[in-house]
């Protein structure tokens, strides 16, 4: 049992003053606004609730950077791929829980205190599945326990190199698996995380690409009501061969062949029309954004406007991990709206309202939803994910309420993160997580091995 005692928060139902906060066995016990602080309570000035990365290839930060050099050629997000796959194929177990470790450290001093990792590396160098066919996943739990993050685990099913059933790219085969395989991974990924508390899993068929429409109908029963996550629409060559392939575009295709829902997250779908846009918002599914990624491989801009007057539900990932922040993704995902439509402050919830907000509740909102958690924000029976902000940072100075979370997101990066708490443990003080130190160490040593 703790007590927290802040001089200001931000609850469901809005900003209070004199918030305590009971935290018991890792769960928010009780809020109680109006309350002066006791001796038993540790105090701190402002706090927030922590958000969800939901949308993370963890193993990808290894790499971040080393895509940067242009090739003889036009560089797209294709041309980037053989970079990864490269890099993926030369990753060991160890490998892979280093990078991941020194991650989920840096996701919590940066307002992340939960990830759905959308988790494709499976199998040996070679592509034949490890003695423990979770062995990957594995290491993601282990990566995730140390570090305190909390963990939504989404197994990819990837079968094929595009439309139609192709053969899978020689440099997917650590990815590749048939249905009752998969069954199996999702099974010992299950036993994976079965010892680290509120973890959970969903499915993530990879994409239409590499999933054919009688693989995805034998997939989804696998998912047992949990989350279902897939890629969409990312990139115009993707809709081009999902037209060839079907005659409907990769959203209009999932949307009139399944029953998408709220369970239900289709990460990217930049690339709509205005009847899609529209029809993905009535279906309650979120869409998962990844803004710095996007930005990065040249995908394009989601129509986060229309989709947001349509009542469309959002959240934020950190996908291929280049630059992690939960500032970083917000103020991309709004400064893309700005460069597109050439005007200011276009994803606010209406007149006066804070940019910086709106933002906020829709990635805590979308993130709690898409990773199936059913309380989001500082409330009694969420889990204990609690953010405070260093008042004394220069661009937090003389500032309250929604102006802090402007401050935070458009004038300022990580470093305005005082505490963190995930899962009631406090693991970031003084913006520094206990394990930052270790979790380098790890990486650079994995890393410097990878790239000798």
């Amino acid at each position: 049992m703790a007590s927290l005692h802040f001089a200001s928060a931000l609850l469901p139902t809005g900003w209070a003053e004199d918030v305590q906060v009971v935290i018991s066995s890792g769960m928010i016990a009780s809020v109680s606004a109006g309350v002066p602080p006791t001796s038993d309570d540790e105090q701190h000035e402002v706090a927030i609730p922590g958000i969800a990365s939901l949308h993370s290839h963890a193993f990808q930060r290894g790499m971040a950077g080393l895509a940067e050099i242009s090739g003889p050629s036009t560089d797209t997000f294709w041309t980037w791929r053989e970079t990864m796959y490269r890099f993926a194929l030369s990753m060991s177990p160890d490998d892979v829980e280093a990078v991941a470790t020194l991650l989920y450290v840096e996701m919590l001093e940066r307002g992340f205190t939960r990830v759905g990792e959308f988790h494709y590396l499976h199998h040996d160098r070679d592509g034949t599945p490890y003695a423990d066919i979770a062995e990957m996943a594995v290491r993601i739990a282990n990566a995730a326990q140390s570090s305190g993050i909390g963990l939504t685990l989404l197994p990819s099913f990837y079968a094929h190199g595009g439309f139609g059933g192709a053969a899978p790219h020689e440099g997917q085969r650590r990815f590749i698996c048939d249905v009752d395989q998969f069954a199996k991974l999702l099974t010992a990924s299950s036993k994976a995380i079965s010892s680290l508390p509120g973890a959970n899993l969903g499915i993530a068929p990879h994409s239409l690409r590499a999933v054919a429409p009688d693989e995805l109908s034998a997939l989804l029963p696998l998912a047992d009501g949990g989350p279902v996550h897939i890629h969409a629409a990312e990139q115009v060559k993707e809709v081009e061969d999902c037209l060839a392939w079907s005659g409907q575009r990769p959203v209009q295709w999932l949307l009139d062949h399944h029953a998408v829902d709220a369970r239900w997250c289709l990460i990217h779908a930049t690339h709509m029309t205005a009847d899609e846009t529209a029809a993905l918002a009535v279906s309650g599914a979120t869409a998962g954004l990844c803004p710095i990624t996007e930005a990065s491989l040249g995908d394009g801009i989601f129509a986060a406007r229309d989709y947001l007057r349509a009542h469309g539900h959002i959240g934020i990932g950190t996908d291929s991990n280049i630059l992690v922040g939960v500032s970083d993704e917000l103020r991309q995902l709004e400064y893309g709206q700005r460069l597109t439509h050439r005007e200011r402050n276009v994803l606010t919830s209406g007149a006066s309202a804070s940019t910086g907000r709106t933002l906020y509740d829709a990635a805590l909102a979308g993130g709690a939803q898409a990773l199936a958690q059913s309380h989001a924000g500082l409330q009694a029976g969420a889990r204990a994910d609690i953010v405070t902000l260093d008042l004394t940072h220069p661009s937090l100075a003389g500032r309250t309420q929604d102006a802090l979370l402007d401050g935070w997101i458009f004038a300022t990066s990580h470093d305005v993160i005082d505490c963190v708490w995930a899962g009631g443990a406090k693991v970031v003080q003084g913006g520094h997580h206990r394990s930052r130190e270790a979790a380098r160490r790890g990486f650079n040593r994995a890393v410097r091995r990878l790239l000798a």
